[in-house]
């Protein structure tokens, strides 16, 4: 009789395991933080920056499009700089306290178009963050081209 007891509880024992294994040996994915989309994502002090992504059909020219949340109780300013033909140049967006704004979209009121990237679609391409007197973030943006319809309407005219 305490041969089956002791039988059936290794069992029961077994089968728990057996069934709890995953969880005890291997990290969990759905608990590891990604960016679910085409373009990436960075902070830069009260401001966080979404999905930023380039949009050219040419390597030259490209329409930098991505979200902004501002979560501080101010306004900020966003600096965004990068690299064109050797010099550095610079726009800002003013984003007011709570707000979160479209940059780049058809129905964004801010558009940002990069001159002179030499990226082509399928590349990478460095866009420096700032807000204030904090540290910026320097990021690698995917460039790509109108070629899925969701992007079609976004590629910078002429």
């Amino acid at each position: 009789m305490r041969g089956r007891i002791a039988s059936s509880v290794v069992i029961a024992a077994a089968i728990l395991v057996g069934t709890a294994g995953c969880n005890m040996l291997a990290p969990q994915t759905t608990t590891k933080q990604y960016t679910a989309s085409d373009g990436i994502n960075t902070n830069v002090g009260s401001l966080d920056v979404r999905n930023v992504v380039i949009i050219s059909d040419d390597g030259e020219r490209g329409n930098l499009v991505f979200t902004v949340i501002n979560n501080s109780d101010q306004k900020a300013a966003l600096r965004v700089q990068y690299e064109s033909h050797g010099s550095k140049d610079a726009m800002t967006v003013a984003v007011d306290a709570h707000e979160t704004k479209q940059v780049g979209t058809p129905d964004a009121t801010r558009t940002l178009t990069l001159e002179g990237m030499g990226s082509q679609p399928g590349s990478l391409f460095s866009v420096y963050f700032q807000t204030g007197q904090k540290p910026g973030s320097q990021i690698l943006v995917p460039v790509l081209d109108g070629g899925l319809p969701e992007y079609a309407d976004l590629v910078p005219a002429g």
